[in-house]
C-alpha cells in the first residue's frame, strides 16, 4: 500500500474521505484540491508562507459522517523558495499509514497521531476561528457560545457583560455576521466596545471577508485613533479591517499609517507585515513599508525577520528582491539591507 500513495491528497482519497485544505497560518484562507495538488507536486510554491513552514488545516469526514469531521493541523518545512520539502511530507504520509493504515477515521484513529511531529496545536484565537469556520461550512449550529455574543453585541446586556464573553462566541459572530441584524449590530457598537473585547474581536474579524460598509467605518477608526494616539485601538481596526472584501479601501488605510507618527512602530509593522501582504504588491507601498522597518530602533533584528517573511512569500518575492538592486533607496533602507548580508 506504502508504495501506491505519495501525496496527502492520494491517501486521504484511497481512504475514502471527502477532504478540504485550508492555510491556517496566516490568514485562514482555502486551498482548493487541484492548487494543493501542484504544492505536493512543488509545481508551484505554498502561497501563505510563515516562518520557512507551511501550516495547514486537513478536514476530512467519510461518506457515512454523523459526527463532526476530523482534523489534521499540520506543519512541513518549506525551501528558499517557499516549495514543499517532500521528504517531510512523505515521513508523515509513511508515518500515517503506519498508525491507521488507510482507515483514517472511526474510533481507532482517535490520538494514534498524538506525538507525530508534524502534527501541531493552532493558538487559542486560530483555533476557535477555524471551529466557527467550520461549523458555517457545514451548515451545524453554532456553539453554545454564539448566542450570549449575539445578545451581548445586539446591547441587550449589561455593558459589563464583556467579562462573560467566550473567545469561541467571538469567532462564532464574527464568522456569522451576515445573521440577522448582526452585522448593524457590530458597526453600532463598534465605537464603543471595550479593548478587552476590541482585541480577540479583531482576530477572529481579521479570517472575515468584511463588507465595504463596515470597511468604510473601520477606515474612519482608524483615522481617529491615529488623531487621539490611540495605538493599541488602531492595531485592532487595522486587524479588523485586513481581510476585507474592499481591498482598495485597505491600502489606502496603509497609505494612511505609512505617513502618520506610528509608521516605525514595531507593532503596526508587524501587522502590516503578518496581516495586509497582498496590498504590497505595489512596489512604491513596498519601498515605503521598508524603509518604515528600516528606520525602528526599538527591535534589534526586526527588518531583517519582516524581510525574510515578505521575501518567502511567492507573490511578493520578485518586488522584495528588486529592492536589493534599487538605486533610489534611501540611507536609512540601504544601511538595513547592508546588515542582512553583513
Amino acid at each position: 500500500m506504502t508504495t501506491q500513495i505519495s501525496t496527502l491528497g492520494e491517501l486521504l482519497s484511497t481512504a475514502g474521505t471527502q477532504w478540504r485544505v485550508y492555510d491556517i497560518g496566516r490568514r485562514i484562507t482555502k486551498i482548493d484540491k487541484q492548487q494543493f495538488a501542484q504544492i505536493e507536486a512543488t509545481q508551484t510554491p505554498y502561497p501563505y508562507p510563515l516562518g520557512s513552514h507551511a501550516l495547514i488545516a486537513i478536514q476530512f469526514w467519510d461518506n457515512q459522517a454523523t459526527v463532526d469531521p476530523y482534523v489534521w493541523f499540520l506543519k512541513f518545512p518549506l525551501d528558499e523558495q517557499s516549495k514543499l520539502i517532500v521528504a517531510s511530507r512523505d515521513h508523515f504520509a509513511s508515518m500515517v499509514l503506519e498508525a491507521l493504515g488507510t482507515e483514517l477515521t472511526g474510533e481507532h484513529a482517535d490520538g494514534k497521531l498524538d506525538n507525530n511531529p508534524y502534527v501541531f496545536t493552532p493558538n487559542a484565537n486560530k483555533l476557535a476561528a477555524f471551529n466557527a469556520l467550520l461549523k458555517k461550512e457545514l451548515n451545524r449550529p453554532a456553539s453554545q457560545y454564539y448566542e450570549y455574543s449575539e445578545l451581548y453585541f445586539a446591547g441587550k446586556l449589561p455593558s459589563n457583560a464583556w467579562q462573560s464573553l467566550a473567545i469561541q462566541g467571538l469567532a462564532d459572530f464574527a464568522y456569522r455576521l451576515e445573521h440577522g441584524q448582526n452585522n448593524i449590530n457590530l458597526q453600532t457598537i463598534w465605537p464603543s466596545l471595550p479593548l478587552e473585547v476590541k482585541q480577540p474581536l479583531s482576530a477572529m474579524l481579521e479570517h472575515v471577508e468584511i463588507d465595504t460598509a463596515f470597511s468604510e467605518q473601520l477606515q474612519r477608526a482608524i483615522n481617529t485613533s491615529i488623531e487621539q494616539q490611540q495605538l493599541d485601538t488602531l492595531i485592532c481596526n487595522l486587524r479588523a479591517i485586513s481581510g476585507s472584501k474592499a481591498q482598495g479601501l485597505v491600502a489606502q488605510s496603509i497609505d494612511t499609517l505609512l505617513g502618520c507618527e506610528y509608521r516605525h512602530e514595531a507593532d503596526l509593522l508587524l501587522t502590516l507585515a503578518g496581516r495586509c501582504w497582498e496590498v504590497f504588491i505595489d512596489r512604491e507601498r513596498l519601498f515605503k513599508f521598508l524603509d518604515c522597518a528600516a528606520n525602528n530602533h526599538q527591535i534589534d533584528g526586526l527588518f531583517a525577520s519582516i524581510f525574510a517573511d515578505l521575501v518567502a512569500i511567492p507573490q511578493l518575492r520578485p518586488h522584495v528582491l528588486s529592492i536589493l538592486r534599487a538605486d533610489n533607496r534611501s540611507d536609512n533602507l540601504s544601511r538595513a539591507i547592508g546588515r542582512l548580508f553583513s
